[in-house]
């Protein structure tokens, strides 16, 4: 369901402060791509983008997060969201990872995923991430002001089940600022025309979560890492989005 608690606009001089963040994510992205390699486990790339983030004058927005002890999340595969970077997982010739990346800089976050592929893919998981892209991309061209928060969200349904995938329900979008989680909070799938009326000023993420299988994801024991039921690859793409006058400012890129 949307959110019904108030949403923070932005003035002009926050969303400035909003995309310094968000380009520093960008950056920490075009750092770790090289490592993201077979052989290398997902405790290695914590690690890198950690050390890049302090380096920059931040600090990684996850760490310590309601207790997660990782600087990203890292979902692997059949993983959708939340997986803890540990030295047990390694990665494989074959395997898609979505790397999560927080970094708050001044007192402002900065919030993108992006789906990596490890060496060569077979032909579904690169579709499976071609298509998550593009719903990304369907979702922030409805981000204008007028539009209704649902807007997006069926926007995003729409590209990935034309394509035969599915949406995962459970795990929304949200808002970004000084808090890394702000209203609204909205699904990636659901009628248009619903729900808050998007105005100038607004920030939050588009982070569409699809999967090859069915819809339905299981919480592991640790309580944080999320897969799907039957085993199916997951995607992810995401980008922290401000409306503006002038349509949608993508805050997370270089």
């Amino acid at each position: 369901m949307m959110t019904r608690r108030r949403i923070q606009l932005k003035n002009q001089h926050q969303i400035r402060k909003l995309r310094e963040a968000g380009r520093l994510v960008a950056r920490a992205f075009e750092m770790i791509e090289p490592y993201v390699r077979p052989g290398v486990t997902t405790r290695e790339l914590d690690q890198l983008v950690e050390a890049f983030i302090r380096a920059h004058g931040a600090e990684p927005s996850f760490k310590g997060y309601n207790g997660f002890p990782g600087s990203i999340c890292v979902a692997v595969n059949d993983v959708v969201v939340h997986g803890i970077p540990d030295d047990d997982t390694v990665l494989q010739e074959g395997d898609i990872i979505a790397i999560d990346i927080g970094a708050k800089l001044d007192g402002w976050h900065g919030d993108a995923t992006v789906t990596f592929a490890v060496g060569e893919i077979d032909d579904e998981s690169r579709r499976l991430m071609e298509v998550c892209k593009a719903s990304l991309d369907a979702g922030i061209e409805r981000s204008r002001a007028g539009n209704h928060l649902s807007d997006i969200s069926a926007a995003v349904q729409e590209v990935v089940e034309r394509a035969g995938f599915n949406v995962v329900r459970d795990l929304f979008a949200h808002g970004v600022g000084r808090n890394l989680h702000e209203a609204p909070s909205f699904p990636h799938y659901g009628p248009p025309g619903r729900g808050p009326k998007l105005q100038p000023g607004m920030v939050f993420t588009i982070e569409p979560m699809i999967v090859a299988g069915r819809k339905e994801v299981d919480l592991l024991p640790d309580g944080w890492t999320i897969k799907t039921v039957d085993g199916k690859r997951s995607a992810q793409y995401e980008h922290t989005i401000a409306v503006t006058s002038n349509g949608p400012l993508i805050l997370t890129q270089p």
